[in-house]
């Protein structure tokens, strides 16, 4: 008698996978919990970034604090003449003073302060990236292969591009801002200007309420609000190296693109445009060294008198810190 075998399908008849409508909608809902997530991410990622950004400038401020304990003095913001750290006269800016004090000895015993910063050995220092000098949130920048000249620095061609820097020396308010307060050197400049030579005792204002360096980030690319303006340039700010990119605090109007109008346009302080002004990628406002070594975030709505107030040393200005 012949018995049959029953075999049993590997596979139910009935489906062998997902439908089409079931793969959609499980896209979907990726896409949407990835969408809520994402923002968030993107929110922490700017937290830490603002926070390095902040320690970067603490580090700055110690730098800076080491240099006045050895000269008496805190650094010019570019020296043209003989001073503390330049008995030569040559030009060289306060990041070059200052190397010692960020643990790069190396690079300072590179430099060479018998000749200006764009001569010699010195743009092979030029090159050399110090990531201090580097605001993490800022983007990708151009490569700055080529200078313009700025007497008596000459036209210089590179192989290799400059070292960037985020961080300068504000060097006061600009009489537009308010001619009346502001029309004379002695209430109009901050601690580090050009050939300067401010002590601690000369910050009558308060140190916790002098700004010393502020975020500039992305020179020397031009930003509008931000918008990168390829078809605008700037001559300053060229790199960690540059003796000249120091600036005073103009104003603008909301999109950047009027500076030093003072009260003829609805004034800005922040984040208006790079071009020499205090600006940042940081949502919201930037990061600002004082000069008693403390960092502070300060919105980019802050009114313009506030700001400027606080970028002096001695325009005998009283001003609260719920202003800013």
């Amino acid at each position: 008698m012949r018995t049959s075998t029953y075999y049993r399908p590997l596979f139910p008849c009935g489906r062998s996978g997902f439908t089409l409508i079931e793969l959609l909608v499980v896209i979907g809902i990726t896409a949407t919990v990835l969408g809520l997530l994402l923002p968030a991410v993107q929110r922490v990622r700017e937290t830490a970034n603002r926070l390095k950004c902040q320690s970067h400038l603490r580090q700055i401020g110690v730098a800076l604090h080491h240099f006045h304990a050895t000269h008496k003095v805190f650094p010019a913001s570019g020296w043209t003449m003989p001073g503390p750290g330049n008995p030569l006269g040559k030009f060289v800016g306060w990041r070059a003073l200052t190397l010692p004090f960020y643990e790069q000895d190396n690079l300072h015993r590179l430099y060479d302060f018998t000749v200006h910063w764009w001569e010699g050995v010195n743009l092979q220092a030029a090159i050399q990236p110090i990531g201090l000098f580097v605001c993490p949130t800022t983007p990708q920048r151009v490569p700055v292969y080529f200078m313009p000249a700025k007497p008596p620095r000459p036209v210089i061609t590179l192989s290799s591009p400059l070292a960037p820097t985020d961080y300068e020396a504000i060097m006061g308010v600009a009489r537009s801002v308010d001619p009346q307060r502001y029309s004379l050197p002695s209430a109009n400049r901050s601690v580090m200007f050009r050939n300067s030579r401010v002590r601690m005792m000369d910050i009558l204002d308060g140190a916790s309420q002098t700004i010393m360096v502020v975020e500039c980030a992305g020179r020397p690319s031009v930003y509008r609000g931000r918008l990168w303006r390829p078809d605008l340039t700037n001559d300053q700010g060229q790199g960690w190296i540059d003796s000249e990119g120091a600036f005073s605090l103009d104003g603008s109007n909301e999109d950047g693109s009027l500076q030093g109008q003072g009260p003829t346009v609805t004034p800005r302080a922040i984040n208006a445009t790079n071009d020499n002004e205090p600006y940042s990628f940081h949502p919201g406002g930037a990061n600002f060294l004082l000069a008693d070594g403390h960092v502070q975030f300060i919105r980019e709505h802050v009114p313009l008198p506030v700001f400027a107030a606080l970028c002096t040393r001695n325009g005998g200005e009283v001003v609260s810190p719920a202003d800013y």
